[in-house]
């Protein structure tokens, strides 16, 4: 019967492990808390922005807007959590853990608010990580 093997067929590409592309592998360089930071004044620009209109089409492109921006910082920071900071930069900056928790939590926050003082927040927390971040690039 035919029909056998191509089930089998099916059930192995179905079951397949499949192909992971990662950012990056090797110390490449490419990371910077810039990417965040843009990120996050999008997020507070589109805040400011919703604010300053009248139009609901207008506002309810500036949520749409703020919220894919406030995904984007979110994946950033956990791109330099998780593949850029190393356990000896944990030893060192102790707070690191605590910190990048607050400012991805907060970038969730500024999904849920249009309050430009979250957006503020996000950006000191982000300025902090970028404080450090240089820092380890230097030694």
């Amino acid at each position: 019967m035919k029909v056998l093997p191509r089930l089998l067929s099916l059930v192995d590409r179905v079951s397949a492990p499949a192909t992971v592309h990662a950012h990056c592998d090797l110390p490449c360089g490419v990371y910077d808390p810039a990417q965040a930071r843009i990120e996050a004044e999008s997020v507070k620009g589109c805040m400011e922005k919703f604010h300053g209109s009248d139009d609901n089409v207008f506002k309810s492109r500036a949520v749409f807007i703020k919220e894919e921006r406030a995904e984007m910082v979110k994946h950033h920071l956990w791109v330099l959590w998780t593949d850029y900071f190393k356990p000896n930069h944990l030893e060192k900056y102790p707070e690191l853990h605590e910190l990048f928790w607050k400012a991805t939590k907060a970038a969730g926050e500024t999904k849920k608010t249009n309050d430009v003082a979250v957006a503020e927040d996000l950006l000191s927390q982000i300025a902090e990580i970028d404080r450090i971040f240089w820092e380890t690039k230097k030694g």
